[in-house]
């Protein structure tokens, strides 16, 4: 994929406005209805199992975060994901603290098993830890943050790409998109970020809208949030100003910008 293909897919999303189903945790719902409509896309954050049917019917899209997993929740997520499979919608999963706790782990997998358009989007320890022994791995984590570097996660996706025939976004420092064509490494985005609460999931939410639209690697939306990011960053005395920074420079965001800016190479 060509930077070209990422601004074709941008520009897709703006013109479309797919609506992405969110069931997403209560920590980051307004960050990342923000981001959907700050780059064109129409976010619908939806929990209850009595409309979900209704909605996934409509929906381009379904995006499952884990951050505030429960017991009521985990049900209803896996009945959105059955509706994604009923209509041919593809599902992005953020395992949020897989790896954390055996409750996080097992529904992340869960999950994973069950959407047969999957896109995962984790960081290094969320992926290692969703791999597991399958993938002879093992990951260090602390709580929902990761304390291993992305390129150490990328043996761990190129399994979960086999295994679940998805394809694998790993955000870190540098960015991994892993698909069964091979790896993408993009080197954008800032290190004032982390400091962001929900800039992952936001990046979730992001991928979901370019999901919506066809572009199914999950590569347009790191892209497109990395360029945004550093934008924001160049703006920003911290991480407060850059929540608000970050929502402009995606919405202003045109191809130009992302010519002159994207850092991505390939391998096969």
């Amino acid at each position: 994929m060509n930077t070209q293909t990422i601004i074709t897919a941008l520009n897709a999303v703006r013109a479309q406005k797919p609506l992405v189903l969110n069931i997403t945790n209560y920590v980051v719902m307004n960050n990342t209805a923000n981001g959907l409509l700050a780059v064109g896309a129409s976010p619908i954050m939806a929990h209850s199992r009595d409309e979900l049917a209704e909605m996934m019917a409509f929906s381009g899209a379904l995006v499952i975060n884990i951050g505030t997993l429960d017991s009521v929740w985990i049900e209803r997520m896996m009945f959105a994901v059955e509706q994604a499979n009923r209509h041919h919608k593809p599902v992005v999963l953020d395992p949020v603290g897989c790896g954390a706790s055996s409750l996080r782990t097992e529904t992340s997998r869960r999950i994973a098993e069950a959407a047969e358009q999957l896109i995962l989007r984790g960081n290094a320890s969320e992926i290692i830890a969703l791999a597991g022994a399958g993938a002879n791995a093992q990951a260090k984590s602390k709580g929902v943050d990761a304390l291993d570097a992305s390129e150490a996660a990328v043996g761990a996706a190129r399994y979960l790409v086999r295994h679940y025939g998805c394809s694998v976004v790993i955000s870190g420092e540098t960015d991994f998109i892993v698909t069964d064509n091979g790896e993408i490494r993009l080197n954008n985005g800032h290190a004032m970020m982390p400091f962001v609460t929900g800039m992952g999931c936001t990046l979730s939410a992001l991928t979901g809208a370019f999901a919506a639209v066809g572009e199914t690697t999950g590569l347009a939306a790191a892209a497109v949030l990395g360029v945004a990011g550093e934008i924001a960053a160049e703006q920003s005395a911290g991480p407060g100003s850059l929540q608000l920074n970050l929502l402009d420079a995606l919405y202003c965001l045109d191809a130009e910008t992302l010519m002159q800016r994207l850092k991505l190479t390939s391998s096969s």
